[in-house]
């Protein structure tokens, strides 16, 4: 038979875990239960507040793009070192590419310079209500309005 809906089974795996010795539910035979408890110690890890705003979506892209590219060029420029040391045939091609793949990783780092630089143009500024230049533009107004009323009330 189903249960109403929004309401779970009491059976199976629904069931609610038992409480451990000092209290804590998830008590289990290895003292689980005794990490939950406040034991008035700092806890060992502590959230902190970012000192950095996150990057914006494109901009991680783009980052996350150019490191990978730099470094598979560095692997790559690696590769033809030791093959020149080597003096393998591949040294040659080596070097073709290592030249080609710098000029691309060039290319994925201003990349990355130009997605931010475009963001922060797009939609870096924000006009809040509190802003001091609306703070400034609603004083104007104000006195604007308070100068018509009392010209209105001379004539």
């Amino acid at each position: 038979m189903a249960a109403a809906p929004g309401v779970r089974a009491a059976r199976g795996r629904h069931r609610r875990a038992p409480r451990a010795p000092g209290g804590v539910r998830g008590g289990g035979p290895y003292g689980e239960g005794e990490a939950l408890r406040d034991t008035g110690r700092r806890p060992l890890w502590q959230e902190e507040p970012a000192a950095r705003r996150r990057m914006a979506d494109p901009v991680r892209t783009a980052a996350v793009r150019a490191v990978i590219i730099v470094a598979l060029t560095l692997i790559q420029a690696m590769i033809a070192f030791l093959g020149t040391l080597a003096g393998t045939w591949l040294a040659f091609p080596a070097v073709i590419c290592s030249i080609a793949s710098t000029v691309v990783a060039t290319w994925a780092v201003l990349d990355v310079w130009v997605t931010r630089q475009v963001w922060t143009q797009r939609y870096g500024v924000q006009s809040r209500p509190s802003s001091t230049a609306r703070q400034l533009r609603r004083e104007r107004r104000r006195a604007r309005r308070e100068e018509r009323r009392s010209g209105d009330a001379v004539r």
